[in-house]
């Protein structure tokens, strides 16, 4: 099944957006949408010491500075299986640099999250800690083989982040 031919972004001003699930939280598989193949691939392996500390996935029919389809990372209690499609929330962007390329991340919940109660609407609600741990992550994960080749900028809120969407989709029609 090609994702991008099934779904869209969603209804991105609405503030409900579909997201592909690459990676369950607490993977250290590096999982990635093959778009010319349409099937996921195993881009590498990451180290056990990190393990992904959200569900990781993309929103369809958008296109990053990076070439590649907008990262989402999805904020929920338990890992989510790979290749499934949910929708979810915008609650913010992590402004994001690999090798000098942008790589925003679009931080988001499930639009149903009755485990929580739909408690988290805003990026303030996302606990403080939890920022911090994402934030070491992505600015640490590549360490052993590119030291320093990672920087989190800073966190945006759901306006820049449906902005980021919104120019991500632009892309990818004029691809």
């Amino acid at each position: 099944m090609d994702w991008n031919q099934v779904l869209d972004a969603g209804d991105v001003d609405a503030g409900e957006i579909n997201v592909v699930i690459e990676i369950p939280k607490g993977s250290n598989n590096k999982v990635e949408w093959n778009r010319k193949l349409k099937v996921f691939e195993i881009d590498r392996i990451e180290p056990s010491t990190f393990p992904k500390p959200t569900n990781y996935g993309f929103i369809p029919q958008t296109l990053d500075e990076d070439g590649d389809e907008l990262d989402a990372l999805v904020l929920t209690n338990d890992p989510l299986p790979m290749n499934t499609f949910l929708k979810v929330r915008a609650l913010g962007v992590m402004k994001f640099t690999d090798d000098g390329e942008v790589d925003d991340k679009i931080l988001c919940v499930p639009a149903d999250d009755r485990d929580s109660g739909d408690a988290i609407k805003t990026l303030k609600d996302v606990p403080a800690q939890l920022l911090k741990q994402i934030e070491y992550h992505f600015n640490h994960y590549k360490d052993l083989k590119k030291p320093g080749s990672t920087k989190v900028e800073y966190w945006g809120d759901a306006e820049e982040a449906k902005a980021v969407i919104r120019e991500s989709q632009i892309r990818w029609k004029n691809q």
